[in-house]
């Protein structure tokens, strides 16, 4: 069993696509597709991809998905639209395999290393965490933010909706009323066909609403064209008179709903189409593709109370080197191996064998 740290995707082998393909099963977060696109779209500053491994042979135990900001300080390989983190973790691993990379990771030249966001019930990242601690590491957890969630259990949306709060149903009944009575409307559901068109009416809509502008908009477009490959896309929009005025960005993968992207034109926002557009994709993947969850990512909104059922906890591990203080010949040793590592090509991997 060995330890291993590569540098870019390529170098990866070919047995990871098993790993992220059974990892995916339990969150769209932890396949390749979203970080191999977060990667290539959103980078933090300065940001270096390192993907800290456990192989046997040939084999791909366990990924570590990180970015190297500066030497000292690593982070999870996250952005503003991750809302959850782990370790990609081979389904018959043993906790030989958490000793491992826990040991490499104390080889590598971070001094601090932040994982996030995790939940707060995450075995793996527990058992991670302590086999760091044995390592005289310190490590410390904060919480991070809240996530909503509903659990169908077999329910239908009507069954559904009929569980939410009066006010939202009675808003949504008169309000859908009230806009087909004095407009009319239509909805558009984009999976994996027409996206040219769903992307510009996506972004018009965007353009007209509350929110600033896109910071990361090749990402979202990279991450729209891969979601629609794996089938995993819904993008809805809702059209008055031909005009895009609400949009919505989720995805669906392995039985769970994930709600992304919402948006709408403000000066239709007295018709609550924002709503009324949550209350049609609702419908869709309760009754039509039978979810088993329904997740609102990130965030303590109260609206999503109104849609959702049950709150859960993200947090951010904080793992720290303890280090003694350091001579004045050791700084200047330190330096200058710092100054050939930026002046020499860098090696597509680190491997430590364990």
């Amino acid at each position: 069993m060995e330890f291993a740290c590569y540098h870019n995707w390529e170098a990866l082998p070919a047995s990871a696509d098993a790993l992220f393909a059974q990892t995916a099963r339990d969150s769209i977060f932890f396949s390749r597709p979203w970080f191999e696109n977060l990667h290539r779209h959103a980078p933090a500053q300065h940001q270096q991809l390192r993907l800290a491994c456990v192989l046997e042979g040939t084999q791909v135990l366990a990924i570590l998905p990180l970015e190297m900001r500066s030497e000292q300080h690593w982070y999870a390989l996250t952005n503003l639209y991750s809302s959850l983190y782990t370790l990609l973790l081979a389904e018959d691993a043993q906790q030989a395999v958490i000793d491992c990379l826990a040991l490499g990771l104390s080889r590598l030249p971070f001094r601090a290393l932040r994982l996030d966001p995790i939940a707060a019930d995450d075995p793996q990242m527990s058992r991670l965490e302590q086999a760091i601690v044995a390592l005289d590491m310190n490590c410390q957890r904060r919480f991070r933010f809240y996530n909503w969630i509903h659990r169908t259990n077999g329910q239908r949306f009507e069954d559904y909706l009929q569980a939410r709060p009066a006010r939202l149903r009675n808003t949504l009944a008169r309000k859908q009323r009230k806009l087909s009575r004095e407009h009319g409307y239509t909805i558009r559901l984009f999976t994996d066909r027409d996206l040219p068109l769903a992307l510009q009416d996506y972004d018009a809509v965007y353009q007209k609403s509350w929110k600033a502008n896109e910071l990361y908009g090749e990402f979202i477009e990279g991450l729209t064209q891969q979601l629609a490959e794996q089938g995993w896309l819904r993008l809805a929009i809702l059209y008055i008179k031909n005009q895009p005025v609400a949009a919505q960005f989720w995805f669906v993968v392995h039985g769970r709903a994930s709600i992304f992207k919402l948006v709408y034109d403000q000066q239709w926002g007295h018709y609550s189409p924002g709503s009324i557009l949550s209350s049609y994709l609702m419908a869709q993947v309760i009754d039509n593709e039978q979810v088993s969850e329904i997740d609102f990512l990130t965030g303590n909104d109260s609206y999503k109370q109104d849609w959702m059922s049950e709150r859960r906890e993200r947090q951010v591990l904080y793992c720290i080197k303890q280090t003694k203080p350091k001579r004045g010949t050791e700084r200047l040793r330190e330096w200058l191996r710092g100054f050939i590592q930026r002046v020499t090509t860098r090696p597509v991997h680190d491997v430590f064998t364990l």
